[in-house]
């Protein structure tokens, strides 16, 4: 399985750091919805789902956590840590987000808008969507 995490250039000076993200330049998709999570509690775990065409960058911008991608046939934690890197979650991707520090704040560029359709909340499912049979 190939991760793809991007290290976006952070601009500061004495002022601060300031990072600035452009579709198409910075991100590889249009980015058509954004959203974020915070105050995630000690111990939850988040996603348990895929899409069937959504493509999305989740950039932990502040705090830390932890995301278990999963393709049918491998998994791979990738930490995020620093608020100027970004992991591309391609579609037909299983995704956990978990080990959420008490700051962390998780923000998400998708590539679509909220569609419930485009989700895969089964993993069987999920695995039968990949063309994957269960045990394999």
């Amino acid at each position: 399985m190939k991760v793809i995490k991007y290290v976006f250039q952070p601009h500061g000076d004495d002022r601060g750091q300031l990072v600035a993200l452009e579709e198409f330049k910075d991100i590889p998709f249009s980015i058509k919805r954004v959203y974020y999570m915070y105050d995630t509690g000690e111990g939850v775990r988040r996603g348990f789902h895929a899409h069937k065409s959504l493509e999305q960058i989740l950039i932990c911008i502040h705090g830390s956590c932890k995301i278990l991608l999963d393709n049918g046939t491998e998994k791979k934690v990738v930490p995020l840590e620093k608020p100027y890197e970004g992991l591309y979650v391609g579609n037909s991707m299983w995704r956990e987000m978990y080990d959420f520090s008490s700051d962390a704040v998780l923000m998400v560029l998708a590539s679509e808008l909220y569609d419930e359709a485009d989700y895969i909340r089964n993993y069987d499912e999920f695995l039968e969507f990949n063309g994957i049979k269960k045990g394999e």
